[in-house]
């Protein structure tokens, strides 16, 4: 068995993710209500609802065509802050590379290392401001200390999510230093990041994926 995904199989994943965050528009709203303006949910949704299309109506010859359409289709469909965040998530990481047939636990953490560099020159938030970087940071570092490990693109990938998982919980202890929650001071303790549960959701859809249908 190989331990890779192929374009196609790479096509059916990020479907799959998107789906898993439609589905979670009521949590991720309920979230974001709290401490934020209550459309992330209805912002993802947008942008995924656009990625699915475009995933569904192309043919791709490699990997970097599929994360570039994803995420131009989520910045040109969701406007605002977190689609230039979150197309940005999937529009850089592989930029650098050329025709990538095969997606690996290495070009995978090598694409999101790039990723969440871009994001946070974009954005300006760092570790600790209660944004999606929370979330990201620890994902991409356990894919990587993964990837330098030689473990299976299912091992990474469970160990990306469970990163990101923690990431969230670490949010709840925050204050907000970016948007609207900077300005509640103290009464975003207590609250998880919308922004961080929405880059859980994505990395443990991956998993799911690969673990149900994959052959790796």
């Amino acid at each position: 068995m190989e331990n890779y995904l192929t374009v196609n199989e790479t096509v059916d994943m990020l479907k799959y993710i998107g789906q898993q965050i439609i589905d979670s528009k009521p949590f991720l709203t309920e979230i974001d209500s709290a401490i934020g303006d209550g459309d992330h949910g209805i912002g993802m949704e947008i942008g995924f609802k656009a990625a699915i299309n475009e995933l569904n109506n192309q043919e791709f010859q490699t990997v970097n065509q599929v994360f570039t359409e994803t995420g131009k289709a989520m910045i040109m469909t969701m406007g605002g802050a977190s689609g230039v965040i979150f197309g940005t998530m999937f529009l850089s990481g592989f930029n650098k590379y050329q025709d990538v047939t095969e997606l690996t636990i290495e070009n995978l953490a090598d694409a999101f290392e790039t990723s969440l560099e871009a994001i946070k020159k974009r954005g300006k938030a760092q570790l600790g401001d209660k944004t999606m970087v929370d979330g990201l940071t620890p994902a991409v570092e356990r894919l990587r200390d993964s990837a330098n490990a030689n473990h299976t693109l299912l091992e990474g990938l469970a160990n990306a999510a469970e990163g990101a998982k923690e990431g969230v919980e670490a949010t709840k202890g925050y204050l907000g230093r970016l948007g609207r929650a900077k300005s509640l001071g103290e009464r975003a303790i207590g609250h998880q990041d919308a922004g961080a549960t929405s880059v859980w959701i994505i990395f443990n859809a991956m998993h799911e994926w690969i673990q149900e249908y994959a052959v790796v």
